[in-house]
């Protein structure tokens, strides 16, 4: 039985609200963050009202309540991604912060010359700590290319590896493409040159099931509020052979089994990476987020998400002057992001805000990318489980008038 978004749309208070002279909200910016159901926003709410305080160190009732559930929702995050071991999975600010824990991390070991792979479809968060890398320890970056229709040049991969590679830094999905990458054969071909590979999965974990077993990536890293959670929140996955050899990025509390005045010892897997008052709040409603999403399944998800980027594809592609970027809707999630011949994005948008359509428009963290397909911007329309086939539709009909008005 296919899943009926309107079946759960009501646990969605701000998707209930009309805006620009009561036009209905239509929220199509599910790539940038999502928005969180009544449950996970009430989870949040009883830690805040009965239970809050600081993890781990406390030795009264609510430290121990919270510490509790703050663990269980570590094991939630370790049961989504299949990992072997709680102590793999680190809480950080986000898979910005966690992306440059790796980074730092990971890098402190590399030597001039050494050399890193990332790819041409990367969001900022991935190319900006490797480049900053590159520059203080005197590596070389290299650059996997894009294809026309959206695709990662695999057969460029093998021929960029070489003994000096270290670290092959990709992400799952495309923010701007789409674009679902293969990264299980990425992983075998990196690790058979002896690279290892961090997957950036912002933009996967939301619409499928990772499994970092079966994907044989060393590290993998997401964030909260991509899949109905809080903001403030990510994940750092890692192997905990390698999480264990590698020197702690953030210094402070928490992180240190010993401190004296020679140094300090830090402490174990996962306190090692968690320097600080961690995002306690945060990972309890990320928990609930990873429960609801769980309850109604991620396959379903998946192929709600199909049906709607197939529909708006087939919409908007007559459109005279537009440009969708990446893949065919078979080979990508719930996103669409497209350009219109003499017609600035950010004007686009704001027309279509008018509409009460919330999209997306500029470059989305992706300069790169952009200038791959010669375009300085693009306009992106991305689905979740609560948008619907009429809301699609609604776009659809709408944006040839609003691109009409600005010709």
């Amino acid at each position: 039985m296919a899943f009926l978004p309107e079946s759960i749309r009501n646990d969605f208070p701000i998707l209930q609200q009309t805006v620009h002279k009561n036009r209905q909200l239509v929220y199509f910016d599910n790539a940038a963050t999502t928005q969180r159901p009544t449950q996970v926003i009430e989870a949040m709410n009883h830690c805040y009202r009965k239970d809050f305080s600081n993890v781990h160190r406390g030795i009264h009732s609510l430290s121990e309540r919270m510490t509790d559930q703050f663990e269980h929702a570590r094991q939630t995050v370790q049961r989504l991604l299949n990992a072997e071991f709680p102590e793999e999975i680190i809480f950080s600010a986000g898979t910005t912060a966690a992306i440059n824990t790796v980074a730092h991390s990971f890098g402190e070991s590399l030597q001039a010359g050494d050399e890193i792979i990332i790819t041409e479809m990367e969001h900022h968060s991935n190319i900006v700590p490797w480049q900053q890398l590159a520059a203080r320890k005197n590596l070389k970056l290299q650059w996997l290319s894009v294809s026309d229709d959206g695709q990662l040049v695999l057969d460029e991969l093998k021929s960029l590896l070489n003994d000096r590679t270290k670290m092959v830094a990709v992400t799952a999905v495309s923010n701007v493409l789409g674009t679902i990458n293969p990264i299980q054969e990425i992983t075998s071909i990196a690790h058979a040159a002896g690279a290892k590979v961090m997957v950036d999965a912002a933009q996967a974990i939301p619409h499928g099931q990772l499994d970092v077993r079966k994907l044989d990536c060393d590290f993998l890293v997401f964030s909260g509020h991509k899949i109905l959670g809080p903001s403030g929140i990510g994940i750092l996955y890692g192997k905990r052979s390698l999480l264990d050899a590698l020197p702690p990025f953030f210094g402070g509390g928490s992180m240190i089994h010993t401190v004296e005045k020679s140094g300090f010892t830090p402490a174990l897997l996962p306190a090692k990476f968690e320097a600080g008052t961690p995002p306690i709040v945060e990972a309890i409603g990320l928990a609930s987020a990873i429960q609801y999403v769980q309850q109604i399944g991620l396959p379903a998800i998946e192929q709600h998400e199909k049906a709607l980027v197939q529909q708006c594809i087939s919409g908007i592609q007559s459109i005279p002057g537009i440009k969708i970027l990446g893949p065919a809707a078979d080979d990508r999630v719930g996103l669409v992001a497209f350009s219109i011949d003499g017609i600035n994005s950010q004007d686009l948008a704001r027309f279509l805000d008018f509409r009460g359509f919330a999209v997306r428009a500029g470059h989305h963290c992706a300069m790169p990318l952009h200038q791959r397909f010669q375009i300085p911007n693009s306009v992106r329309a991305s689905f979740y489980l609560y948008n619907t086939s009429d809301e699609v539709s609604h776009f659809c009909q709408t944006l040839p008038a609003v691109i009409e008005k600005l010709q």
